[in-house]
């Protein structure tokens, strides 16, 4: 994303400056993350405008001046560089497509269905070219599932394990049901979410920015979904795409002993939390 760029442009000493059209940074992400992303930009000295519009840009002395329409009025932004990340679209405007029977939806992805079948039945497609999630792992499951289908095996894609991370600083990772998605579904859930701050291996790194959040179905208890923002927020989602993928309740991973001090110690007390028995945080 723009903001994993930006961070690293930031940390290496370029002044940085955001501009989103929409409400609020990373459209589509728990507000909760954003607003703990947004302080840590201001940390960095990044600045960034929501609500907010780029109308035009010209070059000026070897610089680009952009002008760019704020809820707080105009505003003229001298940069060496422009980085735009609005979107994607896929590069299949010269593949022909038709002359292979291949059809194309209206944005120009490539129609599969659940076994990434084209409607040329001897014709499959993975990948970005199919549409988002624009992963590197959902291709590669892709490709893996393609190649089953095509040696005779009875298997279809099924997203709702599917992970995604962004490596801002501090990171964030998602796995299935994200809590504003419940809230517009109005979806009977439960929720559980630790700090960092209650974790003894976050403090100890001093690194302790984020928490913790899964959400359960209020009933059976299985998990349907979980967010990660702070340390290592990448490398721990995994464990709970697997809870989701076996189907597990948070009673399983709240059961389940984790070797302390790590920072996978958030994850059992915010299942806890979510059975209102964590012991580091205050339960609902």
């Amino acid at each position: 994303s723009g903001l994993e760029i930006g961070t690293f442009y930031a940390k290496v000493g370029s002044k940085v400056i955001v501009v989103e059209l929409l409400d609020q940074l990373l459209p589509g992400t728990d507000p909760e993350v954003v607003r703990l992303i947004a302080r840590s930009l201001k940390k960095l000295g990044i600045d960034f405008h929501v609500k907010s519009q780029t109308k035009a840009w010209r070059e000026e002395g070897g610089k680009a001046i952009v002008d760019v329409e704020t809820p707080d009025g105009p505003l003229t932004v001298r940069a060496d560089v422009v980085l735009v990340t609005v979107g994607r679209r896929p590069n299949t405007d010269g593949l022909r497509a038709d002359r292979a029977g291949v059809e194309l939806d209206p944005k120009g992805y490539v129609r599969v269905d659940r076994q990434l079948r084209t409607s040329n039945a001897h014709v499959y497609a993975i990948g970005d070219v199919i549409g988002p999630p624009f992963l590197a792992h959902k291709a590669t499951k892709e490709g893996l599932i393609a190649a089953e289908v095509i040696a005779g095996h009875p298997v279809e894609v099924d997203y709702r394990a599917m992970p995604a991370a962004i490596f801002t600083d501090p990171e964030i990772a998602l796995v299935g049901l994200q809590e504003p998605e419940a809230a517009s579904k109005g979806r009977k859930v439960r929720f559980g979410k630790v700090p960092f701050a209650a974790i003894g291996r976050a403090l100890t790194t001093g690194e302790y920015d984020g928490f913790v959040k899964l959400i359960a179905d209020e009933d059976s208890k299985v998990l349907l979904g979980a967010t990660i923002v702070g340390p290592n927020a990448s490398d721990l989602i995994s464990e709970l795409a697997l809870a989701i993928e076996m189907g597990a309740t948070v009673t399983d991973i709240a059961l389940t002993v984790h070797p302390h001090p790590t920072l996978p110690e958030g994850i059992r007390e915010s299942a806890e939390a979510a059975l209102g028995q964590a012991i580091h945080v205050l339960n609902r």
